[in-house]
C-alpha cells in the first residue's frame, strides 16, 4: 500500500486541551480508526528555537517525543483536517512511503475475547 510516513515531534511538556500533546495525538490516530502509531521518546533533541530539549532524571517535561504513523493520503488528509480544526501546534515530517503487513497474526491477536 502507498501512503505517508507522519512524524510528529514535540517535547513531553507540550500539551494540547489539558493532555500531553504526543498522548493526544495517539488517541486522534485511534478515534480516526488509523491503523497504528508509535510514540518514541527522544533523549535529546533542538528544534526552530534553537533550545536543546533533553530527558532530565528528575523531570521529563523537556524530553523530545515522536509519534509515528503509516497512513494513506485519505488518512492524511483527514489527521491534518481535524489538525487544523483544533488549532494544533505542532511539527511534523510527512514521508511518501510504501507499507503493509507480513506474514499471520500472532495467536493472541487471532483469539476473541472472552475465550
Amino acid at each position: 500500500m502507498n501512503g505517508y510516513q507522519l512524524s510528529f515531534l514535540t517535547v513531553q511538556g507540550h500539551t494540547h486541551k489539558g493532555k500531553p500533546l504526543a498522548d493526544w495525538l495517539v488517541h486522534v490516530a485511534m478515534e480516526l480508526g488509523l491503523r497504528g502509531a508509535t510514540l518514541i521518546a527522544g533523549t535529546e533533541g533542538f528544534g526552530n528555537h534553537r533550545k536543546i530539549h533533553s530527558a532530565h532524571f528528575f523531570e521529563l517535561a523537556d524530553q523530545p517525543i515522536e509519534v509515528v504513523m503509516a497512513v494513506t493520503q485519505d488518512e492524511a488528509e483527514r489527521l491534518f483536517e481535524r489538525l487544523r480544526a483544533e488549532n494544533v501546534n505542532v511539527f511534523y515530517v510527512k514521508t511518501p512511503v510504501e507499507f503493509g503487513v507480513l506474514g499471520e497474526p500472532h495467536a493472541a491477536a487471532r483469539a476473541k475475547p472472552g475465550r
